[in-house]
C-alpha cells in the first residue's frame, strides 16, 4: 500500500488532537441551547462568551465585535452584502485573484444593486499597484476596498496595514478576507485600521463549519440571517456550542505555538524549494510563493516543466501514489477551466504547463517533501 501525505493544508488542516478532546467534552456536558435562562442555557452562553473573548484577545479587539459565522464565506458574504445594502456603498474596489467568496459575491452585488466594481492593477507576480490603487481611490462615491491578506492559491502577501491606511486617507472601508493569516500571523487591529475581515477554524487545525468576522464597533453593518438575537443579532440560529469552542482551542494553541510551528514550516518550504530546484533545471514558482519575505510560509505553487500530453496525468498519479495537494491549473486535471489567479498572472507558455499547489503544516516533515520528490522524478523521467 502507498503512503498517505497530505500537502492540502490551504485547503484544510487536520484537526489537532486537543481540539477533538475539547469538542467531545462540550457536546457531552454543554448540550444546553445558549439562549435558554435555565442553568444548561447559561452553562452554554458562557463558553460562548469566553470563547468570542479569548478570539477577540489575539486579535486586540473587543469581544463584541466578533461575530460567529459558518466560516470565511459567510463572512464575506456578510459584510459585502450589508455594506452596499446597509452602508450604501457604492463602489467595490477589489482584485481579479480573489477568492470566489469575494468574487462571485461582487459580482452578483453588481447586478442587484447596479453597485461599479474596480480591479487593482496587478504585477506579473500578482501583487497589487499600490499606487493604482490609490488612483481608484480618488473617487467622490461611498468605497469598500476588498483585498485578501493571503492569497490562497500563490501565497502572496499583501501590505495589509499599507491598504488600511490609505483607506482610512481616502474615507473608504476596508475589508480583508483573512482565511489564510488568522492563525498563521498576528494581526493586531488597533494597530492596523481595517473595518471588517473574515476566518475560518479549520485553516488553524480547528473544526469546519465554524468561522467569524470582525465587525469594527459602530459601522452600521446590519444581519443578513434572520429569526432571532443570536451573535448581537447580526446572525440568527441556535449558536454551534462545541464548534465555537473548537476553534478557541485550535486559535490558543495556534498563536502559543506561532513561532516554533512557523520556523518548523518554513524549514519545510525551504527544503522543498531547494530539492525542486536541484531536480528540475526549469521548474518556476508562481507568484511570491519562492520569497521567503514576501510569500507566506505555508504555501508553495509549483509550475513544472512537463509536456501537455502528459501533464493530464500528473495529479491522478501522485493521488495514486498517496500525495494530497491541489491543481494549480487545469492541464493537469482535464478541467476545462483553468485557475482564475494563474490565468491573471501567468503568460500562455506556463499556463500550459502543469501548476501544483503544495501547502504545508506541523504535521509534515522533511521525509515527507523527499518522497514527493522522488514521485515527480519518476514520473517526469519515465
Amino acid at each position: 500500500m502507498s503512503r498517505q501525505i497530505y500537502f492540502d493544508n490551504a485547503a484544510t488542516t487536520p484537526m489537532r488532537n486537543e481540539v477533538v478532546d475539547r469538542m467531545t467534552e462540550v457536546m457531552k456536558l454543554n448540550f444546553g441551547n445558549a439562549s435558554s435562562t435555565h442553568s444548561f442555557g447559561r452553562s452554554s452562553k458562557a463558553l460562548i462568551e469566553q470563547s468570542r473573548k479569548v478570539i477577540a484577545s489575539f486579535l486586540n479587539v473587543s469581544a463584541s465585535e466578533i461575530v460567529f459565522t459558518s466560516g470565511g464565506t459567510e463572512a464575506d458574504n456578510l459584510v459585502l452584502r450589508s455594506a452596499v445594502r446597509d452602508l450604501k456603498v457604492e463602489e467595490i474596489i477589489t482584485s481579479k485573484i480573489e477568492h470566489h467568496a469575494i468574487l462571485h459575491t461582487v459580482e452578483e452585488l453588481s447586478k442587484e444593486f447596479k453597485i461599479d466594481v474596480k480591479y487593482v492593477n496587478l504585477d506579473s507576480k500578482g501583487n497589487i499597484n499600490y499606487q493604482h490603487l490609490e488612483q481608484l481611490l480618488q473617487s467622490a462615491k461611498k468605497q469598500l476596498v476588498s483585498l485578501m491578506h493571503i492569497n490562497n492559491e500563490i501565497g502572496n502577501a499583501l501590505d495589509i496595514k499599507r491598504v488600511a491606511d490609505l483607506c482610512k486617507l481616502n474615507n473608504a472601508l476596508f475589508h480583508s478576507d483573512t482565511v489564510q493569516s488568522v492563525g498563521h500571523y498576528k494581526l493586531d487591529l488597533q494597530d492596523i485600521s481595517i473595518d471588517f475581515l473574515a476566518a475560518s477554524a479549520h485553516k488553524f487545525h480547528g473544526p469546519k463549519g465554524i468561522g467569524f468576522a470582525f465587525i469594527r464597533k459602530n459601522s452600521g453593518l446590519k444581519a443578513s440571517i434572520f429569526g432571532g438575537e443570536q451573535e448581537r443579532g447580526y446572525r440568527a440560529g441556535t449558536e454551534s456550542i462545541h464548534n465555537i469552542v473548537g476553534m478557541e482551542e485550535a486559535l490558543k494553541i495556534s498563536y502559543s505555538n506561532l513561532e516554533v510551528e512557523r520556523e518548523y514550516v518554513l524549514d519545510l518550504k525551504k527544503h522543498f524549494i531547494s530539492s525542486l530546484k536541484k531536480s528540475f533545471s526549469e521548474v518556476s514558482f508562481n507568484g511570491n510563493c519562492e520569497d521567503i519575505e514576501d510569500s507566506t510560509y505555508t504555501l508553495l505553487n509549483v509550475c513544472l516543466p512537463i509536456a501537455p500530453e502528459k501533464a493530464a496525468m500528473l495529479q491522478f498519479q501522485l493521488d495514486l501514489k498517496g500525495i494530497a495537494c491541489s491543481k494549480g491549473s487545469a492541464c493537469q486535471s482535464g478541467s476545462s477551466q483553468n485557475s482564475h489567479v494563474l490565468t491573471e498572472i501567468l503568460d500562455e507558455v506556463h499556463l500550459k504547463r502543469p501548476s501544483v499547489r503544495f501547502s504545508f503544516s506541523k504535521f509534515n516533515t522533511k521525509d515527507e517533501v523527499d518522497y514527493v520528490i522522488e514521485v515527480l522524478n519518476s514520473f517526469v523521467n519515465n
